[in-house]
């Protein structure tokens, strides 16, 4: 049996599968959602099938929550298993 096997099942027997294959949305984030959303956000984290992001200002935090539906379309395109929902959060540094 290989590797990547193993941990496969190893992951489905944990009731974490899910969750790992949505992690890889953090990463894809700027790329989905293009340089202008980018340059205010930073996805933080996967938490129950909802990706957290941060976001750099309460004027784009707004903007973005009317936009949700658009870009949860975006960052699920071509996903096997699909980000459940977006949370927007202020960044601390914000």
């Amino acid at each position: 049996m290989r590797v990547g096997e193993v941990l496969a099942e190893f992951l489905e027997r944990e009731g974490v599968a899910d969750e790992v294959a949505r992690a890889s949305a953090v990463e894809a984030w700027p790329e989905r959602v293009g340089p202008g959303i980018a340059r205010v956000t930073r996805a933080r984290s996967i938490s129950g099938g909802a990706l957290v992001v941060e976001v750099a200002s309460s004027a784009w935090l707004m903007e973005l929550n009317l936009m949700k539906g658009e870009i949860l379309r975006r960052v699920n395109e071509g996903r096997d298993v699909p980000v459940e929902k977006l949370v927007f959060v202020m960044s601390p540094d914000g």
